[in-house]
């Protein structure tokens, strides 16, 4: 997948705000459980399941942010909620490339 300008200049900004070690670990654990709740919990069956692993996932984020003394991303461009994602699929081997890269 290759961002365009604009979606690798938001990339960058998030990799910015997201520069601490610790932040860093919180949210390869918080991003993958809130991206996978919601599958979990289109089921009847995963919905207890689903709020418990979106709740987690929240709490990993919100301690990173902590270590890393920066609000989410997400609060000043609710497109970062898709960046996050976009970060974590490129830091677990995924094929994103930044546009001028």
């Amino acid at each position: 997948m290759r961002l365009n300008e604009e979606w690798t200049d938001l990339m960058h900004s998030y990799e910015l705000d997201h520069s601490d070690p610790r932040n860093q670990a919180c949210h390869k654990v918080g991003i993958p459980l809130i991206a996978a709740s919601i599958p979990v919990g289109a089921t009847i069956v995963g919905l207890p399941l689903a709020a418990g692993m979106f709740t987690v996932g929240w709490g990993f984020q919100f301690v990173g942010h902590y270590f890393e003394g920066k609000k989410p991303s997400f609060v000043g461009d609710k497109r970062n909620l898709v960046v996050g994602l976009l970060w974590w699929l490129k830091k677990t081997g995924a094929n994103i490339e930044l546009a001028n890269a």
